[in-house]
């Protein structure tokens, strides 16, 4: 009962402060009560309702699944030579320290000058921004392996390809995962501010769209909607690795 009762009164005392704030914003200016939490879920009765706001929502999904897909393509490889290739590691490690400490957003002028307006740059700024947390999630995987897997597929003389696809891999599927979840975080989070590069559909076009428009409820009702849609992603990821960490002791078992 307390795991169900806990988030209500959370949520509840949430949009109590949330009421408080905007009454002490209106006033000194009234435009804040669009803002209130009133106006905001009959805003999102009505834009939910309506289908403008989910072809939206399918477009920016696929420049998540996309971007995603570019870094799983990208780290997962990464992490793996990082861990296996000790030269290479001491090689590449200070730019890659380097760059992951650099905001995606601050590639915006550059992606849009190299790539052009669109998806192009969307696409390499969720990419650049997911790239990092799979990579080290990666390294962390392989150095947890046991030693013993790598030696024994060494003694049965399988190749460097072979380890990896039949050791390596399989080993390091939870910390892949993981690292998904936290690269699909990042993704959401930079997504909106990277549909505002001139790109004509998403959930940041959309906010930009509301704003220009003084939909001010609107505005609101979508960041809520961004809001659930990041924390049903989010979920799904979850269960993912869950059932992963489940099923791998019955296939071991197998």
């Amino acid at each position: 009962m307390a795991r169900l009762l806990l988030p209500v009164v959370g949520i509840a005392l949430a949009i109590v402060l949330w009421s408080a704030g905007v009454a002490v914003l209106e006033a000194r200016t009234p435009i804040a009560a669009a803002f209130a939490p009133l106006a905001t879920a009959q805003a999102f009765v009505e834009m939910v309702k309506g289908p403008d706001i989910w072809v939206h929502v399918a477009v920016s999904l696929k420049r998540v699944g996309i971007g995603l897909l570019c870094a799983i393509v990208v780290g997962v490889p990464l992490g793996i030579l990082v861990a296996l290739s000790r030269g290479f590691a001491q090689a590449s490690t200070p730019l890659f320290q380097l760059l992951r400490m650099v905001s995606p957003l601050s590639w915006m002028p550059l992606a849009v000058m190299a790539l052009g307006v669109g998806d192009a740059p969307v696409y390499f700024l969720l990419a650049f921004a997911a790239t990092w947390p799979l990579m080290l999630n990666t390294v962390a995987g392989v150095g947890q392996l046991d030693p013993n897997w790598m030696l024994l597929a060494r003694s049965l003389s399988a190749t460097r390809a072979e380890m990896v696809w039949r050791v390596v891999l399989p080993g390091i599927t939870a910390h892949i995962l993981t690292g998904v979840r936290l690269a699909i975080g990042i993704i959401w989070i930079v997504l909106v501010p990277a549909e505002m590069l001139g790109v004509s559909a998403g959930l940041g076009y959309f906010i930009l769209d509301t704003r220009d428009r003084l939909a001010y409820s609107e505005l609101t009702a979508a960041i809520i909607l961004i809001g659930l849609l990041g924390y049903a992603l989010d979920y799904l990821a979850r269960a993912a690795h869950a059932r992963w960490l489940h099923a791998k002791p019955a296939t071991q078992g197998g």
